[in-house]
């Protein structure tokens, strides 16, 4: 089981096609409802046997809010009796469980475990272990689905990351890299392109997750958005032949650390007046302003961005047509 600190979990409360997390959350509730109400039945939707104790009269419509999003629910009605899922009860951590187990089938593959075990969690005592196998399944092929499915149109620019995560293998709890690759197409959408699971970033790794992609059909890619991995970069530069950028809020973290608490919300605020400029020519020119300020009190800061400009500015050099004001190399999410 993983850690649920998982990468999907992150990127929802990122802003990063927060949709994927959303869509997985509303088909396993409504799938769990589906299979508790027809063990309250003994009986399948619209199936004739002599088993059935009740049967099923509609549905009612219920929005639960969760960090994901307003997620829309149709939830059973009874002919004899109500029905209300206890996970939609106040206070219930179940969108959390539900989440942890969602996130283990994109790491490792979903057990039939983890899934029985939320089940008993959410108070559905009565769905069968075979129930239990199904849904497994249905969510398996759901996420291969969308790990494996076919990129289309062209997306110039792609923030690839990793993230490290707890996993179990073999009885023993071991430390693995997720990483995500996530794009903007030339409409300004946003959304997860790919996720993969690996020992380590090194380079190999990144260079096969990449050409995974190219293969799934990613074209038009002119900017690569990281953190100044150099697995990443290599790979970047090998397999997408792109122009690189070094990611603002990885360098923002980076640049901070060599500020003091009571000092670091001036030093973002002078750092930040770089990317409001208008033109590759005042932003580089700002920059240097900026670090001569601040080199005598964060020498060490003065350095960094000696070092920094060119791959943190790499995007200041496309024109205003692609989006760069309003797409990602401003606004990063990785």
């Amino acid at each position: 089981m993983t850690t649920a600190t998982m990468a999907l979990t992150e990127l929802a409360e990122k802003g990063a096609d927060v949709d994927v997390l959303r869509q997985m959350v509303q088909f396993m509730a409504q799938r769990l409802m589906e299979l508790d109400v027809e063990a309250r039945c003994g009986a399948g939707y619209d199936e004739k046997t002599p088993e059935r104790i009740n049967s099923r009269n509609g549905y009612r419509e219920r929005s639960w809010d969760t960090r994901a999003g307003s997620i829309e629910l149709k939830i059973p009605k009874l002919r004899q009796g109500s029905y209300f899922p206890e996970f939609l009860e106040p206070r219930r951590t179940a969108e959390k469980a539900l989440t942890a187990v969602i996130q283990e089938a994109y790491v490792q593959g979903i057990s039939t475990r983890s899934v029985d075990d939320l089940v008993k969690a959410l108070g559905m005592s009565g769905v069968s272990k075979s129930q239990v196998s199904r849904l497994c399944g249905e969510l398996d092929e759901r996420v291969g689905a969308f790990l494996n499915r076919q990129i289309e149109g062209d997306w110039p620019y792609l923030w690839i990351d990793a993230t490290y995560v707890k996993t179990r293998e073999a009885g023993r709890i071991v430390s693995v890299a997720v990483i995500v690759a996530v794009g903007v197409n030339t409409d300004g959408q946003r959304e997860v392109l790919g996720l993969k699971v690996g020992a380590s970033e090194a380079e190999p790794f990144w260079t096969e997750f990449l050409r995974s992609l190219n293969r799934r059909g990613l074209r038009g890619v002119k900017l690569v958005i990281s953190d100044s991995h150099e697995g990443i970069k290599a790979a970047a530069a090998k397999v997408l032949k792109a122009t690189w950028q070094r990611c603002r809020v990885h360098f923002m973290r980076n640049a901070l650390a060599h500020a003091g608490k009571t000092q670091r919300r001036m030093v973002s605020a002078a750092i930040g007046t770089v990317f409001v400029q208008d033109s590759a020519d005042a932003a580089r020119t700002q920059w240097r302003s900026v670090a001569d300020q601040l080199r005598s009190k964060f020498p060490k800061l003065g350095t960094l961005m000696d070092d920094a400009e060119n791959d943190v500015l790499a995007f200041m050099t496309f024109p205003r047509a692609t989006g760069r004001r309003s797409t990602a190399p401003t606004r990063s999410s990785v």
